[in-house]
């Protein structure tokens, strides 16, 4: 409902959902435990880049007709349920 509610302002609501990005906060963990974490990757088989979510930010802001959805930047990967 957000995208709904925010149009007549002229607001899209578009969110991502990342996966695993090879962060600063990741660079502490041992390399052995960062390689582990791109194992669960479908494709490509590495932690996300931080430069890719920005590409993806820029194609939002640049593709106007997008709205009411979120995209998933994860590589394919899906988290197990707690």
């Amino acid at each position: 409902p957000a995208a709904r509610d925010l149009a007549p302002a002229g607001i899209r609501v578009v969110t991502i959902a990342p996966g695993i990005f090879d962060t600063p906060m990741l660079g502490t963990l041992p390399e052995d435990r960062r390689a582990a974490l791109a194992t669960d990757v479908v494709f490509p088989k590495r932690l996300g880049d931080p430069a890719e979510y920005g590409a993806l930010v820029a194609a939002i802001v640049e593709t106007g007709y997008l709205n009411a959805e979120t995209i998933r930047l994860d590589g394919g990967i899906r988290m197990p349920p707690k």
